[in-house]
């Protein structure tokens, strides 16, 4: 007897498929229309204040340039423990040592293009809160309510971590990765090696370590979705931390810039975000057994 016999057609079950699946296409389209829209109208924006942008990304190394000029001078009553603090953002550089600093363009239309390259990257960052919700509205559907609560809080976390790695990278990295190199230049007896920096190298720094920093701040949210989803438990990342950590600073030495302090700049937050995801997944487990218990209860109470 075949399926056609007992009244089942394969086809049929195509067919009746086909209308969600295409619901669910035209629902993905109109998403991904608003996120470009989105994306489109704050590319225009940042093109506007292109100039402003870029002036507020050198500003890392001028105040590098400024924190060199200090400590060849002598430093006059800024001592070296000053200079630390001015470097990590935590004091300001002294008004008279800040100075004018030069990049270059070597190429006709390279400050044009770093101009497009610069305003996409921050219509990316200005547009991600609606990209973000863009994509919760379209998963938001097939999660149960008890799953669309627990997914909110990360959609607010994401770019909080995010906005935190890239301080840490502007107030942090960027001024010591630049007074480093500044205070690798040689001046004297004939000789003299001076760092002159293209704009398209800068931006290509700035954008890049300002993503792998944002990118790796993600952390705690990327474990915690994976408890959620049971992928993963807190007694695994516990028991797994030794190789977390030797992973962390294998990251750290990829991608940030060759020297030791830049790669302990971004490993040391890293190992506390991963503490932070072990106690964020043990409340995950802490919360959904509590949940089974009292469900268990209303069960047993039936």
């Amino acid at each position: 007897m075949n399926d056609k016999a007992i009244g089942y057609d394969p086809e049929d079950e195509i067919e009746s498929s086909r209308a969600p699946l295409l619901d669910h296409l035209i629902e993905l389209r109109m998403r991904l229309i608003i996120c470009v829209g989105a994306i489109a109208v704050a590319f225009g924006i940042c093109f506007a204040f292109v100039k402003q942008i870029f002036l507020f990304l050198v500003r890392p190394f001028t105040v590098a340039e400024g924190l060199k000029a200090v400590q060849e001078s002598g430093g006059g009553h800024h001592g070296s423990f000053d200079l630390l603090l001015a470097l990590v953002g935590i004091k300001h550089v002294p008004p008279g040592a800040l100075k004018d600093i030069t990049l270059q363009a070597t190429a006709p239309l390279e400050q044009f293009f770093t101009n497009i390259k610069l305003s996409a990257f921050a219509a990316i960052v200005l547009a991600f809160p609606i990209i973000a919700w863009q994509l919760y509205r379209f998963v938001a559907p097939g999660l149960y309510k008890q799953e669309r609560n627990a997914f909110l809080p990360f959609l607010i976390a994401s770019p909080v971590l995010f906005l935190l790695g890239a301080a840490l990278v502007y107030y942090v990295m960027l001024p010591f990765v630049l007074w480093f190199s500044l205070s690798q230049q040689i001046v004297g007896e004939g000789v003299k090696v001076v760092l002159q920096t293209k704009v398209s190298e800068y931006l290509t720094l700035v954008t890049t370590l300002l993503l792998a920093f944002g990118l790796s701040f993600q952390l705690p949210v990327v474990l915690s979705l994976a408890g959620l989803a049971g992928l993963v438990d807190s007694k695994m990342l516990r028991s797994g931390r030794r190789y977390a950590i030797v992973a962390v600073f294998v990251v750290a030495a990829i991608v940030t810039p060759p020297d030791p302090i830049s790669q302990i700049t971004l490993a040391v937050p890293l190992c506390l975000l991963y503490e932070i995801s072990i106690w964020c997944v043990w409340l995950i487990e802490r919360r959904r057994k509590k949940e089974d218990e009292e469900a268990g209860r209303d069960v047993i109470s039936v």
